[in-house]
């Protein structure tokens, strides 16, 4: 089961172990993927087709890093997180490349929720995350730990 934030979105104290997500979508471009290589990372296999041809990749690819930029919008437009988030760290890995035309979606659960023990505002939270595109094929897996922050005291 899937949950939605609607417009408030989540809060650390509105998350618990066990809670699944998933975001909406986004279609990646050709012209997406070599804007975001031009800016930075400019490597052959994610700017030129023909080049790319050659490559491991056997085609143009995104960037890992555009992959992992879609992703972040695609939490944060579903509400994840409200009030901000900051990342402590993560690791990531990228078990296929994201292409032209490809419709990005994330689906994440909640594996750790520990509270602050120096700050009632705040905690840490770990989420893992998965990447897919449209034929349900991971492009990215993501754990990642990060503070996120308490609905704010009302008055």
């Amino acid at each position: 089961m899937s949950e939605s934030a609607g417009n408030a979105g989540f809060y650390f104290d509105d998350l618990h172990v066990g809670m699944r997500f998933e975001t909406g979508t986004h279609t990646v471009t050709e012209d997406q993927i070599r804007e975001f290589a031009t800016r930075f990372d400019p490597q052959p296999f994610h700017l030129d087709d023909a080049l790319a041809r050659t490559s491991v990749f056997g085609g143009l690819a995104a960037s890992g890093w555009h992959t992992a930029a879609i992703t972040m919008r695609l939490m944060v437009d579903l509400g994840i997180p409200a009030g901000g988030l900051i990342g402590t760290g993560c690791e990531v890995s990228w078990p296929r490349p994201t292409r032209p035309g490809d419709t990005l979606r994330v689906m994440s659960e909640v594996m750790e929720v520990v509270p602050s023990r120096s700050r009632n505002d705040r905690g840490t939270v770990v989420m893992r995350s998965e990447t897919r595109n449209q034929n349900d094929e991971i492009v990215q897996q993501l754990t990642a730990r990060m503070v996120a922050f308490c609905r704010p005291a009302v008055g």
